[in-house]
């Protein structure tokens, strides 16, 4: 059976696109309390992996060791936008480990913030690595190396300790004890495919003691996890500290949700990150945790308009997520 419609474009009367997918909601328990579609094919999370990538810079005693806040925690678990309040805490933040851009695995891109890009483009500036939207990630991945004293070159490589240790946090919190299959991300480091129902129950065991200190740096510094106007800023001040989520590439998404001891993920067919967007918002509304703010209800429908402004349609949740 194929994967049921969770959001659908309108133009004029009818419904011009859809996207199908999957969500899954698990309790602390590990039992799943909401499902759509399939549960059980493995699927890459791609950068909703960042805040369990996070658990080894904060159980290893890395962070505590080189005094880390929760800002650089928030950008451990970050797809940042290259803004000047991302770039200067990550270079500040190599040279407290002693480590440099050169160090970093990733490529350099440029701002996904428009004026800063553009600003950059003006003043004939090209992008550093530390530009790249997982610098802090692959920056929290060489805070490990330093603190257990072992090589950073090579760090984002699959047999690397620091990875392992990641492979190892994964499996606790989906209760898998066999081998991930695994793929390289867009950034160079591994990725790991989880069935979506071990997802969720990976990020409901964020919801306790474990994840703490990762759920409060995401929802106290939501634009360093994303940037300005980005859909996880949005979406965490709507909930106002009580949901901590992460989007990725290919139409993933990912939420934590201490209160009511929830793990949310999402995982759109199609890898439209547009259709992850609306289906959290829907998730969120579902749970109560979306507010009244019009930039959060905004993402459940979303404007269709053409060249000159005018409003032919709308991206909106299908009947299955209302």
């Amino acid at each position: 059976m194929p994967n049921p419609i969770l959001v659908e474009l309108t133009r004029g009367p009818i419904v011009e696109s859809v996207h199908r997918g999957s969500v899954a909601v698990a309790d602390s328990a590990g039992k799943i309390v909401f499902a759509l579609g399939d549960l059980d094919t493995p699927v890459y999370p791609r950068s909703s992996l960042k805040p369990i990538q996070a658990l080894p810079l904060i159980e290893s005693g890395a962070a505590d060791a080189f005094g880390l806040g929760d800002e650089e925690i928030a950008l451990a678990c970050a797809s940042h936008s290259g803004e000047p309040m991302h770039t200067t805490r990550v270079a500040a933040w190599l040279t407290r480990i002693g480590c440099g851009e050169s160090d970093l695995a990733c490529g350099a891109h440029p701002s996904r913030y428009e004026p800063v890009a553009e600003d950059m483009i003006r003043r004939g500036e090209r992008p550093t690595r530390i530009f790249n939207n997982c610098s802090g990630k692959h920056t929290g991945f060489l805070t490990v190396a330093r603190h257990w004293d072992i090589a950073t070159k090579g760090y984002e490589h699959h047999d690397h300790p620091v990875q392992r240790a990641i492979a190892k946090a994964l499996a606790e919190l989906t209760g898998i004890d066999s081998e991930f299959p695994w793929g390289v991300d867009g950034c160079a480091a591994p990725n790991f495919a989880v069935p979506l129902g071990a997802q969720a129950r990976a990020f409901a065991g964020l919801t306790g003691e474990r994840g703490k200190r990762v759920v409060r740096a995401m929802t106290a510094h939501p634009e360093l996890v994303s940037g300005t106007g980005r859909t996880c800023a949005i979406l965490m001040r709507s909930a106002k500290g009580r949901a901590a989520v992460k989007t990725g590439a290919e139409g993933f998404f990912a939420g934590i949700v201490p209160e009511l001891g929830l793990g949310i993920v999402i995982k759109i067919d199609d890898g439209a990150g547009r259709a992850a967007d609306t289906a959290m918002a829907a998730v969120l509304e579902k749970f109560g945790l979306l507010g009244g703010d019009d930039a959060a209800r905004k993402i459940l429908r979303v404007p269709v308009t053409n060249t000159v402004g005018t409003v032919v349609g709308e991206r909106r949740v299908a009947e299955v997520l209302r």
